[in-house]
Order: structure tokens, then C-alpha cells, then sequence
């Protein structure tokens, strides 16, 4: 073994110029899986970063009610249900007792207790409708974070003050320290002065809502005892589906995660991740196929010395060995310098490439899947590496040393 190992470590050096350009040839291939690999991988982290940032992770909410055949004469009667009437909201009663469950749940960051509904907001012959958003003020950056988002005033959720957002400021015409009239779908009123007004790039939420005090949204929406739903932020975004899952056991209530609620980004991420998968393909199918190249050109250069060892009795078998361990040599070389090259080439991408909006491409370098590569090519190596050993060791001494 010894022995062979050396033979094919001289039979690599012997060509300096063409080993290298086949271990350069292996090494880029080895960047571009590691590049692709952590391009997808920075990517959907970064994707789920910017969902999971600026919602809730698990969501408490009523139980859904169904519909039940009420009993008739002759038997129950059809389309005939207890459904409540329409001006029975749903709501959480014993929010205190699940808000103590929640928050004593393990992975659970924090929560926030809130209470929404629409209303509309009157300035003069300008009336705009919104969902008022009912937070409690020392939570209100708890789901999404609201203060650093202030353009103009003080983020502060007093019994008479409202937080709008900038497109709707616009609409109403109205600026920091104004009052507008809250209007809400129960026959309520009341005048509230702007306290902040907010821009966060999304026309939906900077034109449709509004914050206030949970107190404050208890007696415009009537709402006396209970609260719309609790949102959840966990320590581990992943965890989600479990704790959802452990938190409906506990209460009672439909807990929904994000995972449920976007699973048009996870089919998107996976379709993404299939296309990375087959560029990977195709890259390792590359390195294999030149190596082969490569290692057969020199079983056809080496027949005269092959054919010298098997006449001095040197084993098939060890001709095999030879170029089976010039295949591991290349592999194992070429993927350890492509993985380096790789991490190098994506750390520097992460750090100083950026894109036309002023922020840098996700891509996350420890997501390079080095470890793997490696493997994957020293076995490509190996791999490739048999066809060229298999006709070297059928050289025929005879044959070629009479040529």
C-alpha cells in the first residue's frame, strides 16, 4: 500500500503542469458547488429571517366553531346550525390563564396580548378605513418592531394617542400632534391625537394600520373581558410547528404557526433548493468526467512503464491500486483547495458585494457544505479513477514492450 502510494504520488508530480490544471479543474469545481450551496442556504435563511422578523411565530386564537344539525321533528333538519350571530365576535374570555400557559411554555420568547378590529379614521371630509391594533405599551415592538420604524413623534401608546402610518398620514393629511376621529364598526367614537407616524416600505401596513393602547382598543371595539388573539415570538423559529402543536394541547385554543401560514415560501425554498441541487449535480459530474480524462491520458502515455512492471511480476492488482490512488490524490487535493477557495471567494462576497439596494447578497458562508464536497469529490476522485485502472491493468507487457 505503502509502496503504491508512492509510485502514484510520482506519477502525478512527474507532469507538474497537468496535475495542476487537474487539480485546478477539480477546485472550481468544488467553488462552484460550495458558492451555490451557501447561496441557497444564506438565502433561505434570509428569507425566513425577513418573514419570521416582523411577525408572530405562533398565533392563539378562538377555536374555530363548527356548525351542528339542531334536532327538528322527524329528525334532525338539514342546514339548520348553532352558528353564532353575526354580531357575536370571537374572542379569548380567559386570557390571563393562557397568557400565563403561553409564556410559561419552554422556547417561548415573549408574548403579546392584542385586540383588533376596523374602524375608520375621519379628518375633516377625509375618511380612511383601518384595522386598529390594540397593544399593550411595553409590548409594542414585542411581534414587529415599531419604534425603529418612527419618522416622525414619539412611539407612545397613552388611553388618547393613535400611531399611524406614513401612507396614511398622506391620505389624511395629517401630522404628529393632530387629532383625527376614530370611528369603529360598533357604533363607537372617539378623538385621538397622532403620536407617531411610521413608515416600514409596506403600502398594505403603512396605509391600513393603526396602533393603539390595548386599553384604549377594549372600549372602542367592546370588548370589555376578553382579547382578539395572542401572538407568540419564540427563541427558535424552527420550533414553531412543535410549540404551536404543544400550546393547542394546553389550551384549547388554534394555535397557528408562521410555517402554516407561509407555506408558499417553503414550497418556493424547495423548488429553489432543487435547482441549487442539480447545478451541484452537474458540478460533481463535471470533476468525475475530467479526472477520468485525465487519468486515462495517462495510462495511455505510462503503457510502456506499466507493461515494464507487470513483466517484472508487479500484480494487476497493484496497477489498479496505482491509479485508483492517483484518483483519491486528485479528489482529496483538488477538493480540500476548492473548498478553501470556496469559503474564501463567498466570505468575501458576504462582506463586500452588494446589491443595487445597498445591502449585502445573502450569502452565508458557513452554509458551504464543505465537509460534504469533500467527501463527494475525494469519492468522485476514487470513482473516476476505476475505468482508467481497469485498462491499465490489461496492458499486455508482451504486446507493448515489442513495439
Amino acid at each position: 500500500m505503502r509502496y503504491a502510494a508512492k509510485v502514484a504520488w510520482r506519477y502525478l508530480t512527474s507532469n507538474k503542469t497537468q496535475t495542476a490544471l487537474l487539480l485546478g479543474g477539480v477546485a472550481v469545481g468544488v467553488l462552484v458547488f460550495v458558492f451555490m450551496t451557501a447561496l441557497i442556504g444564506g438565502l433561505r435563511l434570509y428569507l425566513i429571517q425577513q418573514t419570521t422578523g416582523n411577525i408572530a411565530h405562533v398565533t392563539l386564537e378562538p377555536p374555530d366553531r363548527v356548525a351542528r344539525l339542531l334536532p327538528g321533528e322527524g329528525g334532525p333538519t338539514p342546514l339548520v346550525a348553532s352558528i353564532a350571530a353575526t354580531s357575536r365576535r370571537e374572542q379569548i374570555f380567559a386570557w390571563q390563564t393562557m397568557l400565563d400557559i403561553a409564556e410559561t411554555t419552554p422556547g417561548v420568547a415573549v408574548v403579546s396580548p392584542q385586540i383588533n378590529g376596523n374602524a375608520f379614521l375621519v379628518k375633516g371630509k377625509v375618511i380612511a378605513p383601518v384595522l386598529l391594533n390594540g397593544l399593550r405599551p411595553d409590548r409594542l415592538d414585542a411581534i414587529s418592531p415599531v419604534t425603529p420604524k418612527i419618522v416622525s413623534g414619539t412611539a407612545r401608546l397613552d388611553v388618547d394617542g393613535i400611531l399611524i402610518g406614513a401612507k396614511l398620514a398622506a391620505n389624511l393629511g395629517v401630522w404628529v400632534g393632530q387629532p383625527v376621529v376614530a370611528r369603529t364598526d360598533r357604533g363607537r367614537e372617539r378623538i385621538l391625537t397622532v403620536r407617531a407616524i411610521y413608515r416600514t416600505g409596506l403600502g398594505s401596513l403603512d396605509e391600513r394600520v393603526a396602533f393603539v393602547n390595548i386599553q384604549l382598543a377594549r372600549t372602542l371595539l367592546d370588548l370589555p373581558q376578553g382579547i382578539s388573539h395572542l401572538e407568540l415570538k419564540l427563541a427558535d423559529v424552527v420550533a414553531a410547528p412543535a410549540v404551536a402543536a404543544r400550546l393547542g394541547r394546553a389550551t384549547g385554543l388554534k394555535a397557528t404557526s408562521w410555517v402554516e401560514r407561509n407555506e408558499q415560501l417553503f414550497l418556493a425554498l424547495a423548488s429553489q433548493a432543487q435547482t441549487g441541487s442539480l447545478i451541484q449535480l452537474f458540478s460533481l459530474i463535471t470533476i468525475v468526467i475530467g479526472v477520468a480524462s485525465a487519468l486515462l491520458l495517462t495510462t495511455y502515455r505510462r503503457r510502456a512503464e506499466v507493461a515494464i512492471m507487470r513483466s517484472m511480476g508487479v500484480s494487476r492488482a497493484f496497477v489498479v491500486l496505482v491509479f485508483i490512488l492517483q484518483g483519491l490524490f486528485v479528489g482529496l487535493l483538488g477538493a480540500t483547495s476548492g473548498a478553501a477557495l470556496g469559503y474564501g471567494f463567498c466570505l468575501w462576497l458576504s462582506r463586500f458585494a452588494v446589491r443595487a439596494d445597498g445591502t449585502a447578497l445573502p450569502i452565508d458562508p458557513a452554509q458551504g457544505g464543505y465537509l460534504a464536497v469533500i467527501v463527494l469529490t475525494t469519492l468522485g476522485g476514487v470513482i473516476a479513477a476505476i475505468l482508467p485502472a481497469r485498462a491499465a491493468a490489461r496492458v499486455d507487457p508482451v504486446e507493448v514492450l515489442n513495439q
